[in-house]
């Protein structure tokens, strides 16, 4: 019997009932989407904000010849149906895990979907799409399963987006195995994560609730975890048992082996600012000796930006295209090369020896991110990528950072001229206006967005 953590007492402003759904799904995707209207239905009349659905909540293939048939872009038929049902109920939807159908370069249809996430808000609209990174590749005595056969991993952690509930991290089933994508989420600003699968009944039976509450209490995030259960076709059965977890790693709700479930708990983000300040975690955490840094990220929100200091100068928000978690790229006031930008710390530190390593992981990452960026926008093969690390190596502002040149042939007469243009080029180069620095930031702006 499914178990409900939403209590008669008043909520308090920061708190939010959501509903995870259990469904049982074949290769029947007409009552597959039964199934789902009834979980609306379901968790609208239980007052959700937002229901969480469970991988695969599109369909179960009986065998993998199927795939491609049933599988739809994210534009298709049955999300536009998705679409409406949210829009209709006026309930955010977490579809997690529908089989995209994924354009090959020419156009045509390639031989593999991508396992997507879909977030849905209540108004029917696209409020963003994670791909799931970790493909479930198993072998053993119960389990024989290779999705890399058919799935392709997509390419990026997603930032976390904003929801009635809370900021929402994006996962899918396996991913659940790997502790590094939850804590980066964290440390993005994730309050929730989700994780929604098909579990298999031997790996769920031993592994679904203690990585699920090991995930809630080392994140001290909730977690809610929709989930398949049952048969889906004779040589196919998942383990069940949705769940949402508390911060502090208790079981809010659990759908059990109820082939058709919804179950609801309040989501009270008071809570976690309570536990942040009894149990800074991730205040104690030691970034001068280990560090853990996600790569190719999105763009944050424009909302977020801010102006940047730069020594004892301020960076326009508007000149600035890239933001990590240490540092910022930005494009710059006088230039060597065309596209030649910046790439600079947050925290002011003159050399490189005061970063620590969480820093310097960031901050590496994020020049290889930029340099492979501005080859693409420039269709150059080559960059120059050089950091001036003190007065006497030509420093001029005393603040780390990097310069990303690309190169083409002919920048000079011979490439070693370069070094000498960068010592010359804060004196004796015109700077550049502001709006010229805005136009060439967004430029690389709408590249990132259009590359994600």
């Amino acid at each position: 019997m499914a178990t409900h953590g939403v209590s008669s007492a008043k909520r308090a402003s920061s708190a939010a009932i959501v509903a995870v759904g259990q469904m049982c799904s074949t290769d029947d995707k007409a009552d597959n989407l039964r199934q789902v209207e009834e979980l609306v239905r379901r968790a609208k009349a239980k007052e959700a904000k937002m229901l969480f659905l469970p991988e695969c909540c599109d369909f179960v293939v009986r065998d993998k010849s199927q795939l491609l048939c049933l599988a739809e872009p994210i534009d298709g038929q049955l999300m536009a149906k998705y679409r409406e049902l949210a829009k209709c109920h006026q309930i955010w939807l977490s579809l997690g895990g529908v089989h995209e159908l994924k354009a090959s370069g020419n156009g045509e249809p390639n031989n593999k979907t991508y396992n997507a996430h879909v977030l849905l808000n209540d108004k029917g609209e696209l409020a963003g799409v994670y791909r799931k990174l970790h493909l479930f590749d198993v072998q053993t005595e119960e389990v024989n399963m290779m999705e890399s056969s058919y799935v392709e991993p997509g390419n990026s952690l997603e930032r976390p987006f904003v929801t009635p509930a809370g900021r929402l991290g994006l996962q899918i089933c396996y991913d659940l195995r790997f502790s590094e994508t939850a804590l980066l989420l964290r440390k993005l600003g994730a309050q929730i994560l989700t994780y929604p699968s098909a579990f298999t009944y031997t790996t769920g039976k031993a592994h679904w609730e203690i990585l699920l509450r090991a995930r809630a209490i080392e994140t001290q995030c909730f977690v809610v975890a929709a989930a398949q259960q049952g048969w889906h076709n004779p040589k196919r059965q998942s383990w069940g048992h949705a769940m949402i977890i508390s911060p502090w790693g208790k079981v809010l709700a659990d759908c059990g082996e109820e082939a058709l479930c919804v179950a609801t708990a309040e989501v009270d983000l008071s809570m976690i600012e309570k536990l942040y300040k009894s149990m800074p975690c991730f205040e104690h955490r030691r970034n001068d000796i280990y560090s853990l840094t996600a790569f190719n990220l999105k763009l944050p929100n424009a909302e977020d930006a801010q102006d940047r200091a730069f020594a004892n100068n301020t960076v326009d928000k508007r000149t600035i295209f890239y933001e990590s978690e240490h540092c910022y790229a930005f494009t710059n006031l006088r230039c060597v090369v065309e596209g030649h930008v910046l790439v600079s710390t947050k925290r002011v530190t003159p050399r490189l020896n005061g970063l620590n390593c969480a820093e310097v992981t960031d901050l590496f990452a994020t020049v290889c991110m930029i340099q492979r960026m501005l080859e693409k926008v420039y269709g150059t093969t080559s960059a120059t990528v050089t950091v001036q690390d003190g007065a006497q190596a030509g420093q001029t502002v005393p603040h780390v950072h990097f310069h990303v040149m690309p190169r083409r042939n002919g920048d000079f007469g011979h490439n070693d001229q370069i070094y000498v243009k960068l010592e010359d080029h804060s004196e004796n180069m015109p700077p550049r206006t502001l709006q010229e620095r805005i136009d060439e930031a967004e430029k690389y702006r709408v590249y990132l967005q259009g590359s994600s």
